[in-house]
């Protein structure tokens, strides 16, 4: 296979990608997080958006950034697609110093933080213990209302307890379980109630992809969200840290997690049709809610109201604080 090169764009992903998914929708972000003292590092954390605080950001020699380069192909007037991924992972042993270091940076970004999200994507880094304190600490600030705690993990969602909420994927839940979903909606609910159990947690959040998503409470009723928007996907690149980044967003503003959860499939559907990682804006948010309001409306004045709830419109204002 011969490619012709083109170009070459760097973005964040992670942490990184959730923290401008923050920014671009109007809120701001503390990240706290390790890279290495090379070039990479340094790309990435000025690809950080402006309302994104990158001073708590430790910076580590012999620590290589990782790097996950996207190789795409296409014709001239066609889709680029993927063709192969290469990793870069740093080997280097994240001990208990570094988890230390890391509780040090976290303390002072909690003093003001209306919600913290842990991003877990396998590199050691977030840690259940780390994921403890952090949890702890934010319980002892004297707050109007409490401070939600998310978490992000790919690969050991059921080892972080005891937090706020979660917004994994299908795939993420069958590889938690060793199950697989597809369409069986017994299986799904039994999946959702049996990850509340596991990690206590307020609320559990399933993507579905082109089937919406599902919200799971305890004590309450599974509720099932539609997709929005077209089913014909074009990237699903990152689109995980824009729903989770979404969700907490609303969550800091005081929305309800149905409210929350409504509102990061609003922004999962706009992101699905951009191409690589990309943000939401606030705007676009807006739009769309307006946008399905008056679809909704117009369906409703010709069959009725649907049942079940919808969520309003919500604002936020603070800071979201994120460790990854």
């Amino acid at each position: 296979l011969i490619l012709k090169y083109d170009a070459t764009a760097l973005v964040a992903g992670g942490a990184g990608n959730a923290a401008n998914n923050v920014s671009a929708l109007g809120g701001h972000a503390r990240i706290v997080g390790l890279v290495g003292g090379d070039l990479e590092g340094k790309r990435l954390v000025a690809s950080f958006h402006s309302r994104v605080d990158r001073a708590h950001v430790i910076r580590t020699r012999g620590y290589r950034t990782p790097v996950k380069t996207r190789i795409l192909a296409g014709g001239v007037h066609a889709a680029r697609q993927q063709v192969v991924r290469i990793d870069r992972d740093s080997d280097w042993p994240l001990d208990e110093r570094v988890s230390a270091a890391l509780i040090r940076k976290i303390d002072p970004v909690l003093e003001d933080c209306d919600a913290v999200l842990l991003s877990d994507y396998g590199s050691g880094l977030i840690t259940p213990a780390l994921a403890d304190a952090v949890r702890r600490r934010v319980a002892r600030r004297p707050r109007r209302r409490p401070i939600p705690v998310l978490i992000d993990s790919r690969y050991r969602l059921v080892d972080f307890r005891g937090l706020t909420a979660c917004t994994p994927n299908e795939s993420e839940v069958e590889a938690v379980f060793g199950i697989h979903l597809d369409e069986d909606a017994e299986a799904l609910e039994r999946a959702g109630r049996m990850l509340l159990r596991r990690t206590g947690m307020q609320a559990v959040l399933i993507t579905r992809g082109s089937r919406g998503m599902a919200l799971f409470e305890p004590k309450r009723p599974t509720v099932h969200i539609p997709i929005f928007g077209s089913d014909e996907v074009t990237d699903v690149t990152g689109a995980g840290d824009t729903v989770i980044a979404t969700f907490a967003l609303a969550l800091a503003a005081g929305a309800s997690f149905y409210e929350a959860a409504r509102l990061a499939n609003y922004a999962g559907g706009l992101v699905v049709m951009k191409r690589g990682t990309a943000t939401v804006s606030a705007r676009e948010l807006s739009e769309a809610i307006r946008t399905d309001h008056d679809t909704t409306r117009e369906r409703w004045s010709q069959q009725g109201p649907a049942q079940g709830r919808r969520a309003n419109q919500v604002g936020w204002v603070g800071e979201v604080g994120e460790v990854g």
